[in-house]
Formats: C-alpha cells, structure tokens, sequence
C-alpha cells in the first residue's frame, strides 16, 4: 500500500530528528571534556600530594582545553577525599590524586575506612614517586641515625615524631624505623605533611619522616637537620645523605607514589583520554624541572602498571602494619 506524500512528511521529520538526536549525542561523547574538571588533592595546600597534585593540573589544563582545578578535602590519612571521589558522578569530571598510602595501607590501617579504593577506585596514571627524609629540630642532639637510636633508646617514649595521618607513608616509615630498631617513639599524627611540618619547625615535636619535597626548603635555610633519606639508594636531591639503610638499620626502605584515580564506572574511553593527556603531562619541560628539583621521581603509567603497582605495595606493606600494631578508627 502506497503511503500519501501528505503523510510522508512528518515522518521524514520524525527520522531526521531522531538521526540528528543521535548525531548529537554521539558528538557529545567525542566532545570529553567539555566542562571544567576538578582534581581532589587528600591532603591540606602545601604538603608533597598538593605540589603534584597542582603541577599535573596545571599541565593537563593546557591540553585538555578545559581547566583542571585542585581542591583540597584533607584528613584521616587522605581517607577523607578519595571518599568523595568515589561518591561522584563516574564521568570523568572529577579525579583524586591518590597515594600508595591510601591504595595500600589504608585499608590495613582503618576499621572503617568507608570505601574500597581497589574497588570503587580506578587507576589512571601513576605520576611520580619519592622517597621521604628523616628530619630533626634543630634542638634535638642528633646529627645521625645512630644518635637519634641512642636518644631513643635512652628515653623510651621521650621522643615524639610528627606524621601526615595514620595509614601514610610518613607515618609508616616511621613505623618500620621502630620495627626494625626495636625502639618506642611517639606518634603524633596531623592532617597531612604541612601542619605537621609546622609544627616540628616549631619544635612541638622532635622529628619526623617527611616527603621529601615539603622539607626540602627547609633543610636547605637550616630550619630542620636533615640525617638519612628513605630509599634503596642515595636521593639525587639530597645525595650527600646516607639511607636510613646505610646509616645502620639493614633492610630499611620505604617511599609513596602519587597517582590519578577516578570513580569506578567511568567510560574506558574516558579513561584513556585522561591518561594519554597525564603521561603528556609528566613529559612536559615544565613539569619535569619543577618536579625533578623537588626531589620527585616521574613515572608516567599505564592504569595496568599503577594497578600492579598497588597490588605490590599491599603486599610489601602488610606484615609492617601487623608487626607495628598501628589501627586507625
């Protein structure tokens, strides 16, 4: 049967929206971003997770074409905001800088940690690692690891050490210094590296195993008393020091890595868009010298490599968080 031309007419239009309608939507998934993207920093302005986090949001806003703004939503060891990561929208509009504090010791630390960061977070790209300094106040009359063993194990608990939160790795380098040492040193967590740094340049509190970055400057204007650094290896910016390892406490080695995650849910493509646009990042001129002369590590992953890299550190982690004791609520 021959439908009349009269009544072709609305139906050509019907098809042409629905064509279009689809068009459109399509365009508008190509179109990622097409908003501002905001990047929660789990720590407070100032500390070594905020100089990365506004470093890597500075560079992806040139290239992204939309801004990349950073807010800080710090407390219970960087817990705090990658919650709210995880209760947003899975669209690719929100990232957190997390840690391998928060992927990989967090969840041995914390009774409630009120998420899954394997499970409801998911890897963009591992940014940068560093490896963290043991700092003293000046006051304090050590200007070596051996001294600062023989103060502690003078004065069993009469020494106090600042950290960024429970579950960090500040706090836990600390924890495997005693471990290994045998030694009893008081914890006295804040919420996040800046204010405890304050602090101990205040001399509230005696020492600390600080990221590197944030204690950099004040190492260098004579503020803090620099005596081992963290890693493996010597620290290129800082390589005059000796490891904690060297320093006569075999075995020590700790370090963090800072990396992008987004809710769980959120497109592949989308995905793989931030990451393409992170790793470009992590080689752009500008943020390899600011990085570099901070003391930081450049990575640059894949989300694979970053999810190995997690499932590592839970399994490196684990027995120092059940031969310290430490829980957090």
């Amino acid at each position: 049967m021959e439908i009349p031309r009269i009544m072709m007419q609305p139906i050509r239009r019907a098809l042409c929206a629905f064509i279009l309608a689809g068009l459109s939507g399509a365009a508008g998934a190509q179109a990622f971003p097409n908003k501002p993207i905001r990047l929660i920093c789990p720590f407070p302005p100032g500390g070594a997770v905020d100089i990365a986090s506004r470093a890597v949001a500075a560079e992806m806003s040139k290239t992204l074409g939309q801004p990349v703004s950073v807010e800080n939503k710090p407390g219970a060891g960087g817990n705090i905001g990658a919650a709210e990561a995880v209760r947003a929208a899975p669209d690719g509009y929100t990232m957190v800088m997390t840690t391998s504090g928060i992927q990989a010791i967090n969840p041995l630390m914390y009774k409630k940690m009120g998420f899954d960061p394997i499970k409801e977070l998911v890897p963009v790209a591992a940014l940068v690692s560093l490896s963290n300094v043991l700092v003293v106040h000046p006051s304090v009359k050590a200007s070596s690891v051996a001294d600062v063993l023989a103060l502690v194990r003078a004065n069993p608990d009469g020494m106090t050490y600042a950290s960024s939160g429970a579950g960090t790795s500040i706090h836990m380098s600390a924890e495997m210094f005693k471990h290994l040492t045998g030694t009893r040193i008081v914890h006295v967590p804040y919420k996040g590296s800046a204010p405890a740094v304050t602090d101990l340049l205040g001399g509230q509190v005696q020492m600390m195993f600080d990221n590197i970055p944030s204690s950099l400057p004040h190492i260098k204007a004579g503020k803090l008393r620099a005596l081992a650094t963290t890693g493996a290896s010597r620290d290129p910016a800082l390589p005059d020091l000796p490891t904690v390892a060297e320093a006569g406490v075999p075995g020590y080695e700790a370090g963090v890595w800072f990396g992008l995650a987004v809710p769980a849910g959120t497109p592949r493509d989308v995905i793989a868009r931030l990451n393409a646009e992170a790793v470009k990042a992590t080689k752009s001129p500008d943020f390899i010298k600011r990085m570099s002369e901070l003391g930081y590590v450049i990575i640059g992953s894949s989300p694979e490599q970053m999810t190995a890299m997690q499932r590592a550190e839970q399994t490196r982690w684990a027995p120092v968080v059940k031969a310290s004791g430490a829980s957090a609520d």
